[in-house]
C-alpha cells in the first residue's frame, strides 16, 4: 500500500478490526456483483470506495429513469442514453475511485456462461431479482467453495443471508424450491430505496469481512427487516439441511441445465427478455433496417426501437428486452418481426 492509498483509506484503517493488514487484503481482492440494480449499484459503489481492488459487474439491463429512485450510481444522462447498467457503473466508478478495476459485463448470467464469468473471485454478491439466477449462483458457489451473499428487497422488507460453503446452510437448504403462486415483487408492491440501502449495506459489510480476512466475524443468519414497521428478525442458518440436494448431495441442477434458454419476464418492467441465440448482430445494419419503420436510438452497446406501444432494445449478441409486451408470445412475435429469427 502506497502513501496515497494510506491517506485515502485512513478512516477505514483506523477501524481496529480491519487495520492496515485488512485494507491491504481488500486492495488485493476480487469481487463479482451479479445484477447492478437497486442492490448491485450500491454494492459496486460501496466496494469500490472501500478499496476492493477488482470488481466484475454483470448485468443484462440498461438504465431507465424509473431506476433513479433507488439505483445509486446512475443519473438522468445515463437513462437518456439508455446505457447498459454495468457500463454506466464502470464510468461512475472511474470518476470516484480511478485505481479500482471495474470489469463491465453486459450479459445475462446463465448456466452456459456461469463458470467463465464467476470463476476466480473471492466473493459473489447477489443483486438479482429472481430465484432462477440465485439458484445458479448458489450451485456455482457450493461447487467451487466460493462465498456468496444473498439479498432481496421488496416494498419495505429486506432479507440478507451469507452463504459460506462448508460452514453453514446454502440457499437450497432454506428455500428448497422457488416460491409458488403469486408473490410480491417490485412490480406489484413497489420498493423503498431505504430498504434497498439497508439490504445492500449488510451484504457489503459481510463481503468486507470476508475479503479483509475476517471471515469469523460473519454471522450465519437469515436476517430480515421491515424498515417501515421497524420490525427486525434474525434466524440462525449455521447448519446445512441434512437432505439438501446441493451442499449435502452435491447435485447442481441449475448449473448443469444447459438446454434452451428461456424468455424471462423482468421484475417491475412490463417487459420480456428474449435470450441470445448465439449470433452476433451488426447494430448499424439493424438501425438502417428499422429507421423507416419508427424512431431508433443507438449507442455502441445497444439499439432501441420504438414501435408504440412497444419499445425494443437489442444488444449485439442478439438478446433483446421488449417493453410493453404483456405475454412472452407477443414478445417473440415482435422480435421475429423486427429483428429476425
Amino acid at each position: 500500500m502506497n502513501e496515497r492509498e494510506r491517506a485515502r483509506y485512513s478512516r477505514q484503517i483506523l477501524f481496529a478490526p480491519l487495520g492496515e493488514e485488512g485494507q491491504q487484503r481488500l486492495l488485493a481482492s476480487r469481487a463479482v456483483v451479479v445484477g447492478c440494480g437497486a442492490l448491485g449499484s450500491f454494492h459496486v459503489d460501496a466496494l469500490a470506495r472501500s478499496g476492493v481492488g477488482e470488481i466484475r459487474v454483470i448485468d443484462r439491463d440498461y438504465v431507465e429513469e424509473s431506476n433513479l429512485q433507488r439505483q445509486w450510481l446512475f443519473d438522468e444522462a445515463d437513462a437518456a442514453q439508455a446505457l447498459p447498467k454495468s457500463v454506466a457503473a464502470q464510468r461512475k466508478i472511474a470518476a470516484v475511485a480511478s485505481s479500482i478495476r471495474i470489469d463491465a459485463v453486459v450479459e445475462d448470467l446463465h448456466a452456459g456462461n456461469a463458470e467463465s464469468l464467476l470463476s476466480g473471485f473471492n466473493v459473489i454478491l447477489d443483486g438479482t431479482d429472481n430465484f432462477e439466477t440465485r439458484y445458479l449462483i448458489n450451485d456455482f458457489a457450493i461447487k467451487h467453495k466460493t462465498p456468496w451473499i444473498y439479498g432481496a428487497a421488496v416494498g419495505s422488507y429486506g432479507l440478507v443471508m451469507p452463504v459460506l460453503p462448508g460452514r453453514g446452510a446454502c440457499l437450497r437448504c432454506v428455500f428448497r424450491d422457488p416460491p409458488e403462486g403469486p408473490h410480491e415483487s417490485c412490480d406489484t408492491a413497489g420498493v423503498l430505496n431505504a430498504v434497498t440501502a439497508w439490504t445492500a449495506s449488510l451484504q457489503v459489510a459481510d463481503a468486507i469481512k470476508l475479503l479483509s480476512g475476517n471471515a469469523d466475524a460473519v454471522r450465519l443468519n437469515l436476517t430480515s427487516n421491515d424498515v417501515w414497521r421497524g420490525e427486525a428478525r434474525s434466524i440462525s442458518v449455521d447448519r446445512p439441511s441434512p437432505d439438501c440436494p446441493c451442499c449435502v448431495q452435491g447435485l447442481y441442477a441449475s448449473l448443469e441445465a444447459r438446454g434452451r434458454r428461456r424468455e424471462a419476464i423482468l421484475c417491475g418492467r412490463d417487459a420480456v427478455q428474449i435470450p441470445s441465440d448465439g449470433r452476433t448482430l451488426v447494430l448499424e445494419d439493424l438501425r438502417k433496417k428499422l429507421e423507416p419503420l419508427g424512431e431508433v436510438r443507438a449507442n455502441q452497446y445497444a439499439l432501441r426501437f420504438y414501435s408504440p406501444p412497444h419499445e425494443i432494445t437489442v444488444f449485439s449478441d442478439g438478446r433483446a428486452i421488449i417493453k410493453g409486451a404483456a405475454k412472452v408470445e407477443i414478445a417473440r412475435s415482435l422480435y421475429a418481426r423486427y429483428v429476425g429469427g
